[in-house]
């Protein structure tokens, strides 16, 4: 099956309104955040974003909105250098990025993007800056890029006299290295091993995530602690509407992430083969696949291109514009998760955001995100998520509606809450 690209229903909301948290928050005035926008910028060519990416975006205009006199700019550069950039030209870049985001591209060919990129590396590139002198400066890094380089962090580090607080999404290259691209395991055990020997604090996700790098930390000798903290649902999963379940429509399911062995598409696709040999045609509903194609993964792609069955059945977008996967989740009989390892859950706050039900794999870090909300199963049990998936189907599903009860008394997680818990820490680092 093709990858296509769907048009939009309707046009996403402005990143940079709904990535704000609503609340001003306060830091001491003798403390500098030093923001790290190396992924942002290594990201230049892409017209949409990666959760990564969204995170360092919401911690960048946030924090701009929260404390614009002490927050600052600084990143690792594609061409080499490593040091504080340009204020305006950080600012600039962001909103610029923002509406891109908005737009997805939209008004941008090929020649333009390029020509984009080059302005945004050379007006980004590291030269020295003035700054003002303060007790207690952090170099905040909300990704993992450039971290291999650790001689790099270090001298940065020693110019700028500030301690570093990453943030760490997860571990699983080191936990389940068989589910990262080749040589990826490696890399990121680089990258994790400057975490271990710089970091004055971490900054995790989810307390799974807290739980898997304490032991790690600890095995160095060195006392860092750690911080969990739930990532915000991101625009425009921030508001819950009626569901667009039409009764003239083929009922679907939708499944969103990257196509990677550790999402475990296979399970769906094996499910919804038995669906096609065991039931009228009329009768199997529909699954949605949204995420681009990654690695590693022949078998999955040879069911999606080479089973005729799956025609006018699975359908496969590589990435939709943000209003129009608002729209597909809200038709969604539930959202499905199968994963075998995941760092937090938050495909499971986003599809509770907008009041719809979900069905996931029983790891800690969904529970963690989901509550008691969701229905949570074995990965390896495809009889149990065939079972499931049939009983979430029907329009008077007794299951799906007791899902949806249990939905009424669910907080969704905000971008303000967790950057209140941000600063709170850095506060405390700063002491």
């Amino acid at each position: 099956m093709s990858v296509v690209a769907l048009k939009p229903m309707r046009r996403a909301s402005p990143q940079l309104k709904l990535l704000l948290p609503e609340k001003q928050l306060s830091l001491s005035t003798d403390c500098e955040i030093l923001l790290d926008l190396s992924r942002l910028l290594s990201r230049v060519l892409h017209p949409t974003p990666t959760g990564v990416d969204r995170v360092e975006m919401a911690y960048a205009l946030g924090l701009l909105r929260i404390i614009p006199d002490q927050i600052a700019f600084a990143l690792i550069h594609p061409a080499g250098p490593c040091g504080r950039v340009s204020r305006g030209a950080a600012v600039d870049f962001l909103h610029l990025t923002a509406e891109r985001w908005r737009l997805e591209g939209q008004d941008e060919t090929t020649a333009r993007r390029w020509r984009r990129a080059a302005a945004a590396c050379l007006k980004l590139l590291p030269r020295p800056q003035k700054h003002r002198a303060v007790r207690s400066r952090i170099y905040l890094h909300c990704s993992s890029r450039g971290l291999e380089r650790r001689s790099v962090i270090e001298r940065l580090l020693a110019r700028e006299q500030a301690r570093f607080l990453p943030f760490v999404h997860d571990i699983i290259p080191l936990e389940h290295p068989e589910y990262a691209r080749p040589s990826g395991a490696a890399l990121f055990r680089r990258k994790f091993e400057t975490v271990v020997a710089l970091a004055s604090g971490v900054l995790a996700n989810s307390e799974a995530t807290k739980r898997a790098i304490v032991p790690l930390l600890a095995a160095s000798g060195r006392t860092v602690p750690v911080r969990a903290l739930p990532l915000g649902v991101p625009d425009p999963f921030d508001a819950r509407g009626a569901q667009n379940d039409s009764g003239t429509q083929r009922p679907y399911f939708l499944a969103i992430a990257t196509i990677e062995p550790r999402k475990n598409h296979l399970l769906l696709l094996h499910v919804w083969r038995r669906m096609i040999a065991t039931m009228a045609p009329e009768a199997v509903p529909r699954l949605v696949l949204v995420g681009r194609r990654g690695w590693e993964n022949e078998m999955v792609l040879d069911l999606l291109d080479r089973t005729p069955s799956f025609s006018g059945v699975v359908e496969e977008y590589s990435r939709v514009p943000d209003g129009t996967l608002r729209e597909l989740t809200l038709g969604a009989r539930a959202v499905l998760l199968p994963s075998f390892s995941e760092g937090y859950g938050l495909p499971v706050a986003e599809a509770l955001s907008l009041g719809v039900p979900v069905i996931a794999s029983d790891l800690p870090a969904l529970r963690e995100a989901g509550g008691d909300v969701p229905e949570y199963l074995d990965p390896l049990d495809g009889t149990a998520w065939l079972r499931t998936i049939l009983d979430y189907m029907p329009s008077t599903s007794a299951r799906r509606a007791a899902q949806l009860s249990r939905l009424a008394g669910w907080q969704s997680p905000s971008w303000d809450t967790h950057l209140k818990g941000a600063l709170a820490f850095i506060a405390e680092m700063s002491r």
